[in-house]
């Protein structure tokens, strides 16, 4: 796992230009803390760091091949789980490996079958080619955009980089937001290709983005397309767990100590479960984490998104697995340590929203890279298999908008509370919404003779695969390379994605419950509690101080008359949030103070240009 960036500027020799590359490269350093590297020839400059995973010593970046007709160099972030079937495949064509490195055989793979080696890999990962025989940059990302991917068009090529810090720290680059990267950031939707930045645009997932002198070029080799399902319900669940024995196996090969992030939740425990039973054949112990807040166990009370604490599912799934098990409790004070929040902030390069949640796997994080470098998490099978409670909500099945904004706002509250009434306007977050979930409902092609409540329910399935889970592995990835942690998801994998998304939903759910695919596939592995658990997402903490240090942070801004937030955000809003008694403070409230504080603090670390009109 690793960061990379690079410019093509084809009016320019960028040798000159390697302190700015320099420059570039180090923004990475959190991504990559075990090795850095430039490669700089004429128009053409890449940059790299490292966090090494396979092949310690071998797989140094950025890394070069001379072919017949000039130089092929690569910048390569994540992992091909398939590399070693795939360099067996070209040693057979006479290919010749000087290290172990995934990376090595991802190079070669193009060197023998251009762009189309994204075809053939399995795996999380975002690279850049630069062909000198052409004269071209070749960027490919992983067909469910687990890892991030970035670009930026300038006048005579382009710029590009795991992140946009990559990109923004280049001198070319504007730091403008304008009204889009507002209404992109407030409506919990990610449209694909957008970048949040002016000029800035994401490598879309399971696309190449070609850049040579006659300009810039994507062609899309994967999508989540309609196919008959035909199997029956024991041959499904069947299948799912070879898939997933299959996945795990792959998952769990590394060079570095492992672990993976257990929550007590079906998909956590299933994938702990199947990773302790892997290991155990070769005396090995899965090591595993969870989050926890201090008092939470004790004082927890059940609301409707949240029925039952993490805490006792998890020692269930950790005595039954046999796993070495460590909980990190986390408390008030760490949650709403501006300092934290400020790190957060620099991991996503934008005020992304989701308060102390954020906070908390930021934290958690941290303290799982003093143990492990790899850890393995449960996220996406809730909208792989249908998990979340608007997948069974009336309302939610109706098809008027998507489907989780029917209950985000009676959860969470209204993201548009503590906007200034001229902003909201502006924004029009109404139409935004609409015109997005058009384009992306439009997308799902419907089965000859498919029923009219088994298409929607489809539809329900595509939107989340590729306009929500998109916000969570970004999530994912930012907090967890901001502390040079890689975490691996293994219900990512396009073939259960791809076999999953096809089983139509009388399947998913044939035993009237969320996920009844999983639970069946995995039900030998699981302690009974958790297999009757009924959904819990993510936690978060119940402790009234963590509202009460909220107030106190944006008293701190409402202290700065002239801030430049209050050109987004209601003064008087905030003064009737902070004046609100303790237990008076809603999720709706606390949601709108977090915001705040998040938009304020962004605008103060990377001084963006806003263009409100």
């Amino acid at each position: 796992m690793c960061g990379i960036t690079g410019w093509v500027s084809y009016q320019r020799d960028l040798a000159g230009q390697r302190p700015t590359v320099d420059a570039m490269t180090e923004t990475m350093s959190c991504r990559g803390p075990d090795d850095r590297g430039t490669w700089i020839s004429g128009p053409a400059a890449l940059g790299h760091r490292r966090l090494a995973i396979i092949d310690l010593p071998g797989g140094r970046q950025p890394m070069t091949v001379e072919a017949p007709g000039g130089t092929v160099a690569m910048v390569y972030s994540g992992e091909t789980y398939n590399f070693t079937e795939l360099r067996a495949e070209l040693a057979g064509r006479g290919h010749r490996f000087t290290t172990d490195s995934d990376t090595e055989v991802v190079l070669h793979g193009y060197l023998e079958w251009g762009a189309a080696v994204a075809e053939r890999l399995n795996g999380m990962y975002a690279f850049a080619i630069w062909d000198d025989r052409e004269k071209k940059l070749v960027m490919v990302r992983d067909r469910m955009g687990i890892k991030p991917f970035y670009y930026y068009p300038t006048a005579d090529g382009v710029l590009f980089g795991s992140e946009p810090k990559a990109i923004l720290a280049n001198p070319l680059a504007e730091r403008t937001v304008t009204l889009d990267g507002l209404r992109e950031l407030l409506v919990m939707v990610k449209t694909p290709g957008h970048g949040f930045w002016d000029g800035m645009h994401e490598v879309e997932p399971g696309t190449v983005v070609t850049v040579d002198r006659s300009g810039i070029r994507t062609h899309r080799y994967w999508s989540l397309e309609t196919r008959p399902h035909t199997d029956d319900k024991e041959a499904t669940i069947r299948h799912v767990r070879t898939l997933l024995d299959d996945i795990v196996r792959r998952q769990l090969v590394a060079d570095v100590p492992r672990c993976t992030l257990l929550s007590g939740g079906l998909d956590s425990s299933a994938m702990t479960a199947l990773a302790a039973q892997q290991l155990a054949r070769t005396g090995e112990t899965v090591r595993s984490f969870a989050v926890d807040f201090v008092g939470q166990a004790e004082n927890f009370v059940a609301d409707e998104l949240r029925g039952t604490p993490d805490t006792p599912f998890v020692h269930d799934v950790a005595r039954t697995s046999g796993t070495e098990h460590q909980d990190i409790v986390l408390d008030s004070d760490q949650l709403a340590d501006p300092e934290v929040r400020s790190r957060v902030i620099a991991a996503r390069d934008l005020p992304a929203g989701f308060g102390d949640m954020d906070a908390s796997l930021y934290l958690l994080f941290k303290a799982i890279r003093a143990h492990s470098t790899v850890a393995l998490s449960g996220e996406s099978a809730d909208e792989v298999f249908g998990g979340y409670l608007q997948f069974f909500d009336p309302e939610a099945r109706k098809g008027l908008t998507f489907p989780w904004l029917e209950s985000f706002g009676r959860h969470f509250g209204d993201d548009e509370a503590i906007l200034g009434e001229d902003l909201k306007h502006s924004l029009d977050l109404a139409s935004y919404v609409a015109d997005s979930y058009a384009t992306a409902s439009g997308e799902v092609r419907r089965l000859d003779g498919e029923s009219d409540f088994e298409s929607r329910m489809r539809t329900i399935s595509y939107l989340h695969l590729t306009r929500f889970v998109r916000i969570l592995l970004d999530r994912k990835d930012r907090a967890s390379m901001a502390v040079g942690l890689e975490v691996r998801v293994p219900f990512c994998d396009h073939r259960l994605v791809e076999y999953v998304y096809n089983a139509p939903w009388a399947l998913k759910s044939f035993d009237g419950r969320e996920k009844s695919l999983l639970r069946e596939a995995t039900a030998d592995v699981l302690p009974r509690s958790v297999y009757d658990r009924v959904k819990s997402p993510y936690p978060s903490t119940q402790d009234p101080a963590y509202a009460v240090a909220l107030q106190k942070n944006v008293k701190e801004v409402l202290a700065q008359p002239s801030h430049p937030v209050f050109e987004l955000v209601s003064r008087s809003v905030l003064e009737e949030a902070v004046r609100i008694d303790t237990p008076q403070i809603t999720q709706a409230s606390r949601r709108g103070l977090e915001r705040a504080l998040d938009l304020a603090l962004w605008i103060d670390m990377y001084r963006p240009t806003l263009k409100l009109t």
